[in-house]
């Protein structure tokens, strides 16, 4: 997927309300995750993305921070990320605990 002309979100719109859900992308394009939760507003905030599992089951959350992600919209308007990390990478970080 061609990435380039998605229009990226403004600091505001970094938030649960938008990103909770949206599917996270690695450099190569493969899916990473699913963002299941935020911690924070802005570009300081944790995403928490389920890794792993097959349909949420067995998935492992790990917390990237949003600065490490690059939200955007596509050509219909629904969102995802993208991180320069590969899926390989993102799997082996710790778990995230609550």
């Amino acid at each position: 997927m061609d990435h380039s002309q998605h229009p990226r979100l403004d600091p505001a719109e970094l938030n649960g309300a938008n990103l909770d859900g949206i599917k996270v992308y690695d450099r190569n394009d493969d899916t990473v995750g699913t963002i299941s939760h935020v911690h924070g507003i802005g570009q300081n905030a944790q995403a928490i993305i389920d890794v792993g599992g097959f349909l949420g089951i067995g998935a492992k959350p790990v917390a990237l921070s949003l600065a490490q992600l690059d939200v955007m919209r596509d050509e219909v308007g629904a969102i995802h990320a993208v991180t320069q990390l590969t899926r390989d990478e993102v799997e082996t970080l710790p778990e995230h605990h609550h």
